[in-house]
């Protein structure tokens, strides 16, 4: 059989798409739109509603998005950011850059609207969400695989996809040896202020590498305007546990760690209500090690790779291979597709994760390193050529173009 652009059509017709942040209702409405008949299934009994924090997506991302056509519902719940300044804990710039010439400017999101208006377009396609289901294990034959999930129940398709995130238990189950996340020496924080206090910021994100933490703000013209924190912390810490601590608890705690910084963080934290604060856990990455199928079980999105917060790319790269995994999925017989997935996708991910292992390292820098870094910095800027970093912005999909 051929599909309608000609090439020969997948063994693939109906998929088991295990989470439900980002990667899994992307990848489900891909494949939806490749013919091939997806319900994902989502640990937690309810939607992520007012859980994680703030995010930037990249320009390449809403290629992604826009080739499955949500480009322009996520854009309507985020903000341009137009550049972004770097300046150090005495307010002295270190470096300014702008959005690249023909590429459009990232965006900045709060996780928990990414996520509603994900939900709700793959709603709107009556694609189907059923929560309070977390796989335990998968078995699978020449017919199939079935998913095994905690509360006994299963579930059969023709391909079994992991879009569980970070922690990904799919991951496990391709490879029990698999390695676990590395610890990037951060946590985040974040929240949305409706009064900032500070004058707008013209469309720029300021980034503040401070004595003790990384503070970014950015006000929007109406005085709205929103704060993340890098805290550097000894050991891993998980957004559940930053939330027993609670907002008030942390907020006194972050203005203490932002004294002395040349930052409007003071002000800023003061006009946060507690209960609005934003908690992103640890940030994390995973080796370039990690394998990424297993006869009919594949990985996508943080699951496959998760490059930190700071790279500003993790979404948007799992939106990126979730489109591509369906189109692989559509026009190849599996075992295949799956090979020419990975083809696609591992260079172009592993070398973003990469340029971002020396971002985290300037963050989580000490007494010395600090010095080093603003030092060396303006002269780095200056003599980079931005046109470089064009190629991680520039992704354009055709999604009915036949995958080779």
């Amino acid at each position: 059989m051929t599909n309608s652009t000609g090439t020969t059509k997948g063994t693939v017709h109906s998929a088991l798409v295990i989470g439900g942040g980002v990667a899994g209702p992307v990848t489900a409405m891909a494949l939806q739109q490749a013919g091939i008949e997806a319900t994902v299934f989502e640990a937690y009994d309810r939607p992520a509603d007012g859980i994680g924090g703030g995010m930037g997506l990249a320009p390449n991302g809403f290629q992604a998005f826009d080739a499955i056509g949500v480009g322009d519902a996520i854009r309507a719940v985020s903000t341009e950011m137009n550049g972004i300044v770097l300046r150090s804990w005495n307010g002295k710039k270190l470096a300014e850059f702008g959005t690249l010439p023909g590429i459009d400017p990232t965006r900045f999101v709060i996780r928990a609207e990414l996520f509603r208006t994900l939900r709700e377009a793959a709603a709107k396609r009556e694609l189907t969400t059923v929560y309070g289901r977390r796989i335990v294990d998968a078995s699978e034959d020449a017919d199939g695989v079935t998913a095994h999930f905690e509360d006994g129940s299963t579930a059969t398709a023709d391909v079994l996809i992991g879009a569980d995130g970070l922690r990904s238990t799919v991951r496990r189950l391709i490879d029990p040896a698999a390695s676990a996340p590395r610890f990037a020496g951060t946590a985040g924080f974040g929240a949305m202020v409706t009064d900032a206090g500070v004058a707008p910021t013209d469309g720029m994100m300021h980034m503040a590498f401070g004595k003790r933490c990384f503070f970014a703000w950015q006000v929007l013209a109406d005085g709205r305007g929103f704060w993340f924190v890098n805290l550097p912390v000894p050991q891993p810490l998980t957004s559940s546990e930053q939330r027993e601590r609670g907002g008030a608890y942390w907020l006194e705690h972050l203005t203490e760690v932002c004294e002395g910084d040349v930052t409007p963080a003071g002000r800023m934290l003061a006009a946060t209500d507690p209960t609005t604060m934003l908690f992103a856990g640890s940030t994390e990455s995973l080796p370039r090690s990690v394998r990424w199928s297993r006869g009919r079980m594949v990985l996508t999105g943080d699951a496959a790779h998760a490059p930190s917060s700071s790279s500003g790319q993790g979404a948007s790269l799992a939106a990126e291979s979730s489109v591509e995994l369906a189109r692989c999925l559509r026009d190849l017989p599996l075992p295949q597709a799956l090979a020419r997935y990975e083809e696609l996708r591992r260079p172009r991910v592993e070398r973003i994760v990469k340029e971002t292992a020396r971002t985290n390292a300037r963050k989580a820098a000490g007494p010395v390193g600090r010095v080093v870094r603003d030092a060396l910095l303006p002269v780095m800027f200056k003599l980079a050529k931005p046109e470089k970093n064009a190629w991680q912005f520039r992704y354009p999909i055709d999604f009915d173009a036949p995958v080779g």
